[in-house]
């Protein structure tokens, strides 16, 4: 992504994110970015293919992310841990496009749904683990998508507290006590 696509990209998150996609307008985008409304029109043909790219881009990342660090942990426990750390990074650097994503999850429009989309694919990612480990016994019979709903919340509620710590979280301390709350539910039912 080439540097103003970069500014266009971080500003329509700030903007959407702050005043809502309706409230906000390309005049706005391209007066704080600093650009001709040509130059945005250069790389995004509308406000929407900005909000597509934006949910697309975030929520790849999200579940790449995921993937990866999935794919290094040996253990169930381990899974989790790195599941709840991707999260809370996620929350620590990109607040403002988590909530521009829980903005945009209700409704009927096409962003509401592509974002709905997105979501479903990274619960999907943590609900393979959780179907993994109760077809190996490592946890007791649970109804995985749910849990993984529970666990892909956390983002949400994690949000909230780095409200209330003023902006700080500890990620590594939050990963741990999250997913030793969430193991031990899973293994003790």
């Amino acid at each position: 992504m080439n540097r103003t696509k970069r500014r266009i990209f971080e500003t329509s998150i700030d903007l959407f994110a702050k005043k809502g996609y309706d409230a906000t307008s390309i005049e706005e985008i391209t007066s704080v970015v600093g650009i001709a409304k040509g130059t945005l029109y250069y790389h995004f043909s509308s406000k929407e293919e900005i909000l597509d790219f934006l949910i697309d881009e975030g929520l790849k990342l999200l579940e790449h992310s995921l993937e990866i660090k999935i794919k290094k942990a040996n253990s169930f426990e381990e899974k989790i841990y790195e599941i709840l750390c991707v999260e809370l990074k996620v929350v620590d650097r990109y607040e403002n496009l988590i909530n521009l994503i829980v903005k945009e999850l209700c409704g009927n429009e096409k962003r509401n749904i592509r974002c709905r989309q997105g979501v479903y694919e990274c619960i999907n990612v943590i609900e393979k683990v959780l179907i993994k480990a109760e077809e190996n016994n490592e946890i007791v019979n649970c109804n995985p998508r749910y849990i993984a709903y529970e666990i892909f919340g956390i983002i949400c509620s994690s949000t909230i507290l780095k409200y209330e710590n003023n902006g700080k979280i500890d990620i590594k301390d939050l990963a741990s006590k999250y997913s030793t709350a969430i193991i031990s539910g899973l293994k003790n039912r």
